[in-house]
């Protein structure tokens, strides 16, 4: 695995937890009025942080683990709006989901680091996204954590119009 990669995926809940501090307080459950261009899904700043935490844990934690243990398996995308519903995104203790969020980044990351480069090659098949191997599953988790880096800013500029 490469090491911009690595270093980005560790870097990543700090990051993500600065964008969510940058937000102001009265803002951090606040929806603009139309979500044209926003980079991630459409998620308050609060959504942001949760959904990145479920994402991690019951998608890229179930994926990687499919995809060790079974011959090309397919990998189901989550739908992000029945999980913040289901889940009541709009009401958390964020902190404590930054929290679990943490934990589960840093279980990926022993993960990853303990895999051989036959390991890293096995294949699946991932809604969405096509064929691919567990290693192309580890760049699409951080360019996932990208987009909600991008999201978080998407809504401070959405903030700053008001």
């Amino acid at each position: 695995m490469n090491a911009v990669t690595l270093r980005a995926l560790e870097a990543f809940p700090d990051h993500l937890e600065e964008h969510y501090r940058a937000i102001p307080d009265d803002f951090k459950d606040w929806a603009p009025p139309y979500w044209e261009g926003i980079p991630s899904e459409s998620l308050t700043a609060m959504g942001q942080i949760c959904h990145v935490r479920d994402i991690e844990i019951d998608g890229y934690h179930v994926r990687f683990r499919r995809t060790l243990e079974e011959t090309n398996p397919a990998l189901a995308s989550l739908d992000t709006y029945v999980l913040a519903q289901a889940r009541s995104y709009s009401v958390p203790n964020v902190m404590q989901a930054l929290e679990e969020f943490r934990q589960a980044r840093r279980t990926t990351l022993v993960l990853i680091s303990t895999l051989t480069p036959a390991q890293y090659d096995r294949h699946a098949t991932f809604e969405g996204y096509g064929a691919l191997t567990l290693r192309s599953l580890i760049h699409y988790l951080c360019s996932h954590d990208q987009q909600h880096l991008a999201g978080l800013q998407w809504l401070s500029g959405k903030i700053a119009a008001t």
